[in-house]
């Protein structure tokens, strides 16, 4: 059992990223005081949004620089911290040239820098690390061979390697490596969080998320032929930023916590915005798996990629995290609203909203 006291500072690292974003505002508006890392301080542009809601919060907000490449970069950013909540590491699913070098040693040696950062900090009692239900299941045809095809906390990623699926492989090789690092010492413990596929509105106009970049693609057109077939395990960006601070703060939180709430498809997202928005060029059906396996690549995903995920259902068991943090979900029809309407008012697609 882990007490954190609320006057002291919390440490988020990667601060302008889509979900640490959330975490900071929700952490802010209930009054924490929060200090966070980017990359470069100078670049004020990139974390400014971060800026304009600490001045609107109860909570007070310092910025730091770290770089997750370089040793004891996060060390003064961590120093009086008792919980340190580290969600900063890339995520990049196509157009990779150099998988060691863009993903997995960012998230690696990210999260040794951090922990080993814990281990030398006199403060630290916690960690609540983002990983992903990517270090859970690699692809979705996995989740038939395990659990009676249903996946849980218990699930680890077997199938992807650093040439193959190389983004999954990055955050399972990270959260294992968390965990052994964890187990060696005493002074905090680790609670992990592993969000399904992440959606909803962003505090920024920054458009570099993966999930972001494909609700954009979807919406403006590029989907219009239709979508592959195969229901994802979607959350809401708000619900996986208060599982964090949750995660953080519960004395009892312990353990892998898979955050998703939605089993759907991308053909029931473009549905329920077209009931609303008739104008948009949404898709109407699926793409035949054999189609899909022949314009996959031109799109960034392999013919093994297609072969072993399109068709295949993430089906998911998160009672854990319900029963663990107290969780209740926001509804998809919130979420992708939510996501949609935000992306119309800052421009990011066509306005053509009826």
């Amino acid at each position: 059992m882990t007490t954190i006291d609320r006057d002291k500072p919390i440490l988020v690292t990667g601060g302008t990223g889509y979900l640490a974003s959330w975490i900071i505002k929700q952490l802010l508006d209930e009054g924490f005081q929060v200090n966070t890392t980017v990359r470069d301080k100078s670049a004020q542009k990139k974390y400014q949004h971060l800026l304009d809601i600490a001045s609107k919060s109860k909570g007070k907000l310092a910025i730091y620089e770290a770089d997750l490449l370089l040793d004891h970069s996060f060390q003064e950013a961590m120093e009086g911290c008792e919980l340190v909540i580290h969600t900063a590491s890339p995520f990049k699913i196509t157009a990779i040239k150099n998988a060691d070098k863009e993903l997995i040693q960012p998230a690696l040696q990210g999260t040794r820098n951090v922990l080993f950062s814990a281990n030398d900090s006199g403060s630290v009692k916690r960690v609540v690390l983002t990983s992903s239900i990517v270090a859970m299941v690699g692809d979705a045809r996995d989740v038939k061979e395990q659990n009676n095809g249903v996946f849980n906390e218990k699930s680890w990623n077997t199938s992807s390697s650093a040439e193959y699926q190389p983004y999954p492989y990055s955050k399972t090789i990270a959260e294992k490596e968390a965990w052994k690092i964890a187990e060696k010492q005493n002074r905090w413990d680790l609670v992990v969080i592993n969000p399904g596929f992440i959606l909803g509105p962003s505090l920024s106009q920054h458009s570099d998320s993966t999930s972001i970049n494909l609700m954009i693609q979807l919406f403006s057109g590029k989907f219009k032929s239709g979508v592959p077939t195969g229901d994802q395990a979607i959350v809401d960006v708000r619900d996986v930023a208060r599982a964090h601070i949750l995660a953080g703060l519960i004395p009892t939180a312990s353990g892998r916590h898979l955050a998703a709430a939605h089993q759907k498809d991308f053909l029931a997202i473009a549905n329920m915005i077209r009931k609303r928005h008739p104008n948009y060029p949404l898709p109407k059906k699926y793409v035949p798996k054999w189609l899909f396996q022949l314009i996959g690549p031109l799109m960034g995903f392999s013919r093994k990629y297609v072969k072993r995920n399109m068709g295949y259902d993430f089906v998911f068991d998160n009672s854990y995290i319900k029963k663990d943090l107290k969780m209740s979900f926001i509804s998809f029809e919130k979420t992708i609203t939510d996501h949609f309407n935000q992306l119309a008012e800052d421009g990011l697609i066509p306005d053509l909203r009826t």
